[in-house]
């Protein structure tokens, strides 16, 4: 089986891979890394995190293989749903997680990665966000992928600020739909090394900046009634409060 964490981008969604792939492997799964080199799978699985990417036929049926000679071993994407996806999922080969965040604060939270790492010299996936229009429309695609992923009956749903504030509930959710044995010793010791705020200063160990509601202080007003204006219906189908 392949359990792909499927995220919206700075919501967490490395945190929340990372908790998966460790509890899997910790009841004796493959680790993902191992699939990505025994199955020369470099260029669909990227090296940190196995992002897969696009849910293509092509992607699909290349880690399909290594899933029916009897690996079981977890994966990351940031796309939606495909026809592929949700008939492995039928087949129950495809066991898949969504985690979403208040765009708003996701937006800038991959705005401001982008500049740090242009700061440093190192550009990566967020530095040609370079402005509020540019960064808007980016989230905009990836609330459309949230809106795709709600409408799936199989995933499981998560959302960022729970897993914050309720972290005890929602983590014992996430290890009932992996079908494992939440009182076993090593998955427990799982748990408790993911716990958000255990590992400060970390990244990949809880959720860095990991604050509700931030993008109230860093967006003007002006700012605030756009985006509550392009994401207004689905913050309101997310849970969000959508005016200050």
């Amino acid at each position: 089986m392949i359990v792909l964490s499927v995220g919206m981008p700075r919501a967490g969604s490395g945190w929340h891979y990372n908790v998966i792939h460790d509890l899997m492997a910790a009841t004796g799964c493959a680790d993902a890394r191992d699939i990505r080199e025994r199955y020369r799978l470099h260029d669909i699985l990227t090296e940190v995190n196995c992002n897969i990417g696009v849910l293509s036929l092509r992607r699909l049926a290349r880690v399909t293989v290594p899933a029916l000679a009897g690996n079981t071993f977890v994966i990351k994407a940031h796309a939606g749903p495909s026809a592929w996806s949700r008939l492995l999922e039928g087949l129950g080969i495809l066991r898949v997680t969504y985690i979403y965040r208040d765009p708003r604060d996701a937006m800038l939270s991959a705005f401001e990665f982008g500049e740090r790492a242009l700061d440093k010299g190192r550009p990566n996936a967020f530095s040609h966000l370079t402005d509020f229009e540019k960064t808007l429309d980016f989230m905009t695609e990836y609330v459309h992928i949230w809106e795709s992923w709600m409408s799936e009956k199989r995933a499981l749903i998560a959302r960022y600020e729970d897993l914050l504030t309720d972290y005890d509930n929602e983590v014992n959710r996430l290890v009932k739909y992996l079908k494992l044995n939440g009182d076993q010793p090593q998955v427990r010791a799982v748990i408790g090394q993911y716990r958000p705020g255990k590992a400060e200063g970390q990244q990949g160990l809880h959720f860095f900046k990991g604050k509700i509601g931030r993008f109230r202080e860093s967006y003007s007003a002006d700012q605030q009634k756009i985006m509550a204006e392009r994401f207004g219906s689905a913050l309101e189908k997310m849970g969000y409060q959508v005016k200050s």
